[in-house]
């Protein structure tokens, strides 16, 4: 089938001709007839399957069809009102919708914008006051605008909610529902989601009505165009493999994904260092350096992007042929969303993924989830130490297949020797292994009979330490001075009967502290000429006065230079 069976006006047709689209993707196939009848639509797909020109495709149509003989002059109010929003959850995603747009609507006459936040929002609202047929926007730059009164959404016909799923991930999900209210009651809406957990169900319930439901792949299952591979490798030999890995000159460009921001710029350094046109992108960066990042990627100056899980959707990069997974995410579902920047629309891809030891739990999430084991690759130079290697986890129907296979069968007992219960009985029956009949098994036994000795002779031991207490306290006190150590108990207190009594100690007298000394000062004054004067200070008896308390004083001489007018 062709594009052209889709009924699509010519404009469009012309547009996708001109980008050499000429059959349409299973989630297009199905998702425009729908959408063309206005009816609602609850579309699950896997990143990569065509999604945006889905809905783009037969929005501009639509679009057409509600203008068609409205001017400029004739359009009522004469300002060109919002007619359709499409919401996405991250700054790229939502730069690559609008080029999408200008791409299939260049000759429909439609104008587009996009709005998101991380850049001055000069630009952006001279752009709306221009007046838009479509908006994309992120969820915060559209209510920031909405409170400035710069963007109104009362004129809504057609709603979008692109990748609903990362919106919820995200923190977003709150934001769209306020959003919602803001909303006409009546409008034609369409729902997109990688996968569909429950809260997602519960959203789509809310804001679809009797929608019709296109699901092309099952959720959260890999692209089978793309080819996956798993490296066994040491944490800190991670980059040497990396630099191993890209040797490979069919490696054009490479898409690496870590966990954490420094830890992108520190890989894309590390490249760099080692002569490979390398850089980062993640959230830490301006919008600006992300955008010129991604355009020096997509124009092939740069070989290797390195970024974090921000860009594992929306990015969207022809003939993508690899995806490395340095560092295997924590969300099993995030994987999925990786290794599907490669292998899109067909396409072939590759997808490399490093697993070091911490990272163990994580592989047996992402092949629980998507029910097969990863195949290893064991010829590098870089293995894992075999002391630390990680069995890759069997799940889903490749378990069935590992039970028969070598080396891994319970019950048949094929393969290297791992079979349970025929390999215990083999070393049961082998030369040396018997315990119960054969030298280890005594030697073990003699073992622990030597040990139960040692360990009675040390219960021995401890009783005699605890004898040896008991006669040490039960011993009679020696006397200190006597001259036969041997002395009976009858005979000692005899002894001390004879002995005087000692003088009992006399109180000591009480100390008689002396009474405090008072004075009242008398001063004799002396003013012979040239001379300094002398005043003696002149003891007497403690009087009593009610009302100042009596001074306690030292005997001192004051000197006094005549001409003093206070004392």
């Amino acid at each position: 089938m062709s594009f052209k069976h889709l009924n699509l006006i010519e404009p469009l047709l012309k547009a996708l001709d001109n980008e050499g689209y000429t059959t349409p993707t299973p989630i297009q196939e199905q998702a425009i007839p729908i959408i063309l009848d206005r009816k609602d639509l609850l579309g699950c797909a896997q990143t990569g399957t065509g999604k945006t020109a889905a809905f783009a495709l037969p929005l501009l149509q639509l679009l057409c069809e509600d203008t068609a003989g409205i001017t400029e002059e004739t359009r009522p109010g004469g300002h060109r009102p919002i007619t359709a929003l499409v919401l996405t959850p991250t700054r790229e995603l939502a730069i690559q919708i609008d080029e999408s747009f200008a791409a299939y609507g260049k000759y429909t006459g439609m104008k587009h914008t996009v709005i998101f936040g991380g850049v001055p929002q000069h630009q952006q609202v001279q752009a709306l006051q221009k007046g838009v047929d479509i908006l994309v926007a992120t969820p915060g730059r559209l209510l920031d605008l909405i409170d400035q009164r710069y963007v109104s959404l009362q004129h809504i016909r057609y709603f979008v909610l692109d990748e609903a799923d990362r919106m919820l991930d995200m923190g977003f999900i709150h934001d769209v529902r306020k959003l919602l209210t803001k909303l006409p009651a009546k409008k034609h809406s369409l729902f997109f989601s990688a996968t569909m957990p429950p809260e997602i169900q519960k959203l789509a319930n809310t804001i679809l009505v009797n929608p019709s439901k296109v699901e092309v792949t099952p959720a959260s299952t890999t692209a089978e165009t793309v080819q996956q591979s798993l490296y066994f490798v040491d944490k800190k030999d991670k980059r040497s493999l990396l630099l191993h890995v890209l040797k490979d000159g069919a490696i054009g460009t490479a898409l690496v994904f870590t966990r954490t921001k420094h830890g992108a710029d520190k890989v894309a350094q590390g490249l760099v260092r080692a002569g490979i046109r390398a850089e980062a992108i993640h959230g830490n960066k301006s919008q600006n350096a992300r955008q010129r990042a991604l355009e020096n990627f997509k124009s092939r100056h740069t070989r290797i992007l390195v970024a974090t899980d921000i860009a594992a959707r929306g990015i969207d990069i022809d003939e993508l042929t690899h995806v490395i997974n340095y560092e295997l995410p924590n969300v099993p579902e995030t994987y999925v969303h990786r290794i599907g920047r490669t292998g899109r629309a067909g396409a072939s891809g590759t997808a490399l993924s490093f697993c070091d030891q911490e990272e163990g739990e994580y592989l047996r999430d992402i092949q629980k989830l998507i029910s097969k084991a990863i195949p290893v690759i064991e010829d590098h130079p870089h293995v894992m130490h075999a002391s630390l290697a990680i069995r890759p986890s069997v799940v889903g129907t490749s378990s069935a297949a590992g039970r028969d296979g070598s080396g891994n069968g319970r019950r048949n007992g094929q393969g290297h020797g791992n079979e349970r219960r025929e390999g215990s009985g083999q070393r049961r029956e082998g030369s040396g292994n018997d315990r119960r009949n054969q030298g280890a098994g005594n030697q073990r036994r003699e073992g622990g009979d030597q040990r139960r000795e040692a360990g009675d002779q040390r219960r021995d031991g401890g009783n005699g330490r605890r004898d040896g207490g008991h006669q040490r306290r039960e011993r009679p006190v020696q006397p200190i001075n006597t001259g036969d150590p041997m002395e009976t108990a009858e005979q000692r207190l005899e002894r001390i009967e004879r002995q005087p009594e000692p003088m009992a100690k006399r109180p000591e007298a009480p100390v008689k502290r002396p009474e405090p000394i008072t004075r009242k000062p008398e001063i004799k004054r002396h003013e012979p000429e040239g001379r300094r004067a002398e005043t003696e200070v002149k003891r007497t008896e403690p009087q009593r006065d009610n009302s100042l308390p009596n001074e306690t004083i030292l005997p001192f001489k004051v000197n006094r230079s005549e001409g003093d007018e206070k004392w």
